[in-house]
């Protein structure tokens, strides 16, 4: 049996394994999955990106990223793992363009490989509406206070006892976008929990915390659906950027400050015959070390 390589990325402290498909003697499990993540009997990671053939449905797509988190769960995009995924393909030789574009479940991906350790994404537009959103069961329940269909714009939800307002955006992912006083003083895994498993939202949700800062940038943290509280959340920024530039309370470029580190988000004029804006964002994205799999690792993994 070939040895099992995977690497180990990060951006801004949002860790990820990224392993080739063609690799693994059979597909991720559920279980697989949450050895390989756990940081005590695994190699430890926010979750795992896989590196798989593009299908032929994306024209001119080098390869197709698949995302899981440590559940087991898959969502449709990673703004943080996009960019480890396109330095990842720069390193391995799939490519020595500097822009290209990746297929995934939330559609094409331009990234582009600006310095060393920075990747500039067009992260497409940023809507306000979507269909994983259930407005009628959070009226219904009392849970909620806003319009019945199209955008989600500075509405009212309540979680756990509290009301808080919040703006929906969808950057490929889902996001709910909740404006604070203070992200530090925030119970984010309360709070975070309960929202993501919020009757308005039947797909689960990511959760934002975020507050207008003097300079004008924003400052956050981030509850991510299937995974917890992590230090940096891509789309998380992307999406909050958005939700600022809407709203009218901050000017593109914006810098999103996340507990590990900034990311600088464009947020862009409406689309035509819509509000959504498209997005940009540029952050670093860096190698922290490839690992040869254990025999008692690949036991425990059933892969011997």
């Amino acid at each position: 049996m070939k040895p099992i390589r995977l690497g180990k990325w990060q951006g801004l402290g949002n860790d990820y394994l990224i392993v080739d498909e063609w690799t693994l003697p059979r597909a991720l499990t559920s279980a697989s999955i949450g050895l390989l993540c756990d940081r005590h009997l695994g190699l430890g990671s926010d979750g795992i990106l896989l590196n798989c053939r593009p299908t032929g449905a994306v024209p001119g797509a080098i390869a197709r990223m698949r995302i899981f988190n440590p559940d087991g769960s898959e969502p449709e995009m990673c703004g943080n793992g996009i960019r480890m995924f396109a330095r990842y393909l720069r390193a391995s030789g799939a490519t020595s363009e500097s822009e290209f574009t990746v297929e995934t479940a939330a559609g094409p991906i331009r990234p582009a490989v600006i310095a060393d350790d920075r990747v500039r994404v067009d992260m497409g537009l940023a809507r306000f509406v979507s269909s994983s959103v259930a407005p009628e069961a959070g009226r219904t329940s009392g849970l909620y206070e806003g319009p019945a269909e199209g955008e989600i714009v500075d509405a009212l939800l309540k979680a756990n006892g509290e009301s808080r307002r919040f703006t929906f955006v969808d950057v490929g992912n889902p996001h709910c976008v909740l404006r604070v006083d203070d992200p530090d003083s925030c119970d984010v895994a309360r709070m975070g929990s309960a929202i993501e498993h919020h009757c308005l939202f039947p797909n689960r949700v990511n959760v934002q915390f975020a507050r207008l800062e003097t300079d004008g940038s924003v400052r956050m943290r981030v509850w991510e659906r299937g995974v917890g509280e992590t230090r940096a959340s891509g789309t998380g920024a992307t999406a909050v950027g958005a939700a600022f530039a809407r709203l009218g309370l901050a000017t593109s470029p914006i810098t999103v400050h996340l507990p590990g580190g900034d990311l600088s988000i464009e947020a862009e004029g409406a689309a035509e015959g819509s509000a959504a804006l498209r997005v940009h964002m540029t952050g670093p994205a860096e190698e922290v070390f490839t690992a040869e799999l254990s025999e008692e690792i690949l036991q425990q993994l059933g892969w011997s």
